[in-house]
Formats: structure tokens, C-alpha cells, sequence
């Protein structure tokens, strides 16, 4: 079976989470990763932990399948002549340094399309390649707030809370893996690549959708409603008497449905609550009433009553819940790999299906300069050469 990027070569110069999530995406359509790596330290989050598993770090293994790591201290002259090689055979070269570093190291996109006019060249950073905050830091905490999304994200009155997982620094790798595929696209027809600069900052701003799209409205300052939803009622989080649940009765039709299977009918036509706007209107104490309600059995029981009754709800699962829930194990997002030193570790799957070309996870996140030799004999040096290398600390 041949997956749809199988004929691209994509050098990898990024770390942490933004950048190797997005060649991770690449990685699992079959393009070929070429992650380079500082020797001895290698990706920053290589050291995030614990866990550890066997001293490999779980947080880099998240993120770093199907790639190979080729160790290159590319602040050594001699390295100057093995990158750039890499760069003729890269379709795509992916960084999220800050805006000026690859400049100063020679490996900014006006000295990389030099070398290959048709390579395609994602920056990654926090603020952009241009204006006033451009060299400012970007780390997913620091974007969380002030994208506004951390304003918007908590208990109402409460402190301003983030999300769970670094979504910043997530969205960003999404979207710069989605301008790559766009830039390919556009090389097939044109034959000529480009630069993609990709921000955390636009990313969360693109995210906010209609809660910008409210404010533009109504002038109003989105706040935190916690789990609820700012334009349905009810879409929520509801404590049962032993955990909570989901309920999400997004239109009048799911609210009457709703409505009967809780014993509410006497609601059903109240002018307070007969339509959604009325209901976000008089949210408080519609909120209440259903809190009492919920409250009066186990989740599981609110489950099986509201599912039977067509109204769409959930559990809410905490980690060893999900990775156990048949849907998801039948859509493969669970995946077991053999790591080198790791041994038996478990991954996400792969959330794109695609009927004639599916991605795969084949290969597990690479050790430390896994494939240096493997990738510098390719190069065309020998096992001399290569040796050499090692010993000035060149690779």
C-alpha cells in the first residue's frame, strides 16, 4: 500500500511540541522525517518528565513516531556541508525557533531556497515572523492567555484556567502541517515552493470562532460559564449523585425530548425556557432546576435514560477510561510499538481515515541519533567519514 506523502522528505529542525506534532502529522502519511537533533541533548522535551520510561521521556514519545533522529550540532562549521545536503533532498524543511535564530545560523528560508528554489519552508513561533512581538518567547502557557482563551476557560468568578493540554502549541502544529499540504499542493501545479509562517498567537485567535464572534456582535467581554456553552441551554456538565455528565440539548426538538425523559413536561412550554434563546436568557435558574433533577440518580442511569430518549450526552472519561472505551479502540487510536530501549509502549492512532491511502504508525519515536549513520551513509560519506564526525562533535 503506498500512503500519500511516501515521496516526501521533510528535515525536521523543531523541538518540543508545535513543530514535531506537526511533522508527526506528515510523518503518519508516510513523508519521511528527518529529525535533527543536538548530540548528547537532543529535542528539549527528550528531558520533560517524569514519566520515563527506561530514561526515554513519555512526553517526546507522544510525539515522535514514525520519524528518524540524526544528531548535528549545527553551530560546527563542518556540519555546514551535511545540512545543506539535506536541504537539496528535502521537499520540506519545518523549524519553530525564534524569528532570527535560523537566519543567524545560515538556515533562514532566503539562504535554504538557494539551495533548493523549490523547498517549502514552515516557521513556527509564537507571534509570527513580523511586527512588534515577534522575538518575544512563545510558550503555550503565555499564548493560552493571550489569545483569550484562558478568559474565557473556567468557573465563573473563578481564576482564569487553561486548558488540560498544550492546545497552543497543538493548533499551531495543525495548522502549519494544513499550510504545508496546501504548499505542495500549489508546488504540483506551479513547481515552486514557499515560506509558511505560522503563529501560536493567530492559531488561538482563529480558535475563538463565535465567542469573537459574539463580542464583534454585541460589544460584550465573553466571560467563563465552566462547562456551559454562552448560546445553548442546556450544554453542560450536570453532577449526578455519584459523578458527572454531559448533556447537550442543542436545538427546541432535543429540548422537549430532554424535557420528557427527565420529567420536566410542566417546562416544556414555559415562556421562559420554550425557546434557546429564552432558555440563555434565563439560564441561572434553569440550570438550577435540572441540577436538582440530575442530582437524584448515577450518571450511568442518566446515560442509558437520555440515550434511550435520543438526547445526545456523555461520561466523562478520565484517561484510563478512554483508552479502554470500545468506539475508540475500534477506530484504532490506541496503538502498541516496540521502542528500542522503551520496550512495549502504547501511542495515540492516527484521527484522519482515509480509504485508499490510510496513514499508519509503523516505526516508534527514534532514541537519540538513532539513524545518524543510516542518514550520513545515504548522504553519501563513509563509515571514516562518519567516524570523524563523532569524534569532533560534529554529529
Amino acid at each position: 500500500m503506498v500512503r500519500p506523502l511516501e515521496s516526501i522528505t521533510v528535515l525536521d529542525l523543531s523541538r518540543a511540541l508545535a513543530g514535531p506534532y506537526c511533522t508527526m502529522m506528515l510523518g503518519d502519511m508516510g513523508a519521511e522525517i528527518i529529525k535533527i537533533e543536538m548530540p548528547g541533548r537532543g529535542d528539549d522535551s527528550r528531558s520533560w518528565g517524569p514519566p520515563f520510561v527506561e530514561g526515554e521521556s513519555a512526553y517526546f514519545m507522544s510525539v515522535n513516531r514514525n520519524k528518524k533522529s540524526i544528531t548535528l550540532n549545527l553551530k560546527s562549521e563542518k556540519s555546514k556541508e551535511i545540512i545543506e545536503k539535506l536541504i537539496k533532498k528535502a521537499d520540506v524543511v519545518v523549524e519553530n525557533f525564534r524569528p532570527g535564530t535560523m537566519e543567524k545560523l545560515g538556515l533562514g528560508y532566503k539562504s535554504v531556497v538557494e539551495l533548493n528554489p523549490k523547498i517549502i519552508y514552515a516557521s513556527i513561533s509564537g507571534f509570527g515572523q513580523d511586527g512588534p512581538y515577534k522575538l518575544l518567547p512563545g510558550f503555550d502557557q503565555v499564548l493560552q492567555g493571550m489569545g483569550g482563551l484562558m478568559s474565557i476557560t473556567g468557573e465563573p468568578g473563578g481564576p482564569p484556567i487553561k486548558v488540560g493540554i498544550a492546545v497552543a502549541d497543538i493548533a499551531g502544529g495543525m495548522f502549519a502541517a494544513y499550510g504545508i499540504m496546501i504548499a505542495l499542493f500549489n508546488r504540483e501545479r506551479t513547481g515552486k515552493g514557499q515560506l509558511i509562517d505560522v503563529s501560536l498567537l493567530d492559531s488561538q485567535v482563529a480558535w475563538l470562532t463565535y465567542r469573537a464572534g459574539s463580542f464583534f456582535a454585541s460589544g460584550e467581554i465573553p466571560q467563563p460559564l465552566g462547562s456551559g456553552h454562552p448560546n445553548i441551554v442546556p450544554y453542560q456538565a450536570f453532577k449526578a449523585n455519584d459523578t458527572y455528565v454531559n448533556i447537550a440539548a442543542g436545538n427546541d426538538q432535543l429540548w422537549q425530548k430532554f424535557c420528557h425523559a427527565v420529567g420536566l413536561e410542566n417546562i416544556i412550554d414555559n415562556p421562559k425556557y420554550s425557546t434557546n434563546a429564552k432558555r440563555v436568557e434565563n439560564r441561572d435558574d434553569l440550570v438550577t432546576t435540572i441540577s436538582k433533577i440530575i442530582s437524584s440518580k448515577s450518571a450511568q442511569e442518566w446515560l442509558d435514560i437520555l440515550t434511550k430518549a435520543g438526547v445526545p450526552c456523555g461520561p466523562i472519561y478520565t484517561m484510563d477510561k478512554i483508552f479502554t472505551d470500545p468506539q475508540v479502540l475500534h477506530r484504532n487510536m490506541v496503538k502498541d510499538l516496540d521502542h528500542l530501549k522503551a520496550g512495549k509502549i502504547r501511542v495515540t492512532g492516527i484521527p484522519v481515515k482515509l480509504s485508499a491511502t490510510p496513514g499508519e504508525v509503523l516505526t516508534s519515536p527514534p532514541i537519540l541519533g538513532q539513524h545518524t549513520k543510516e542518514i550520513l551513509l545515504e548522504l553519501g560519506y563513509d563509515d571514516n567519514e562518519i567516524e570523524k564526525f563523532h569524534h569532533e562533535n560534529v554529529v
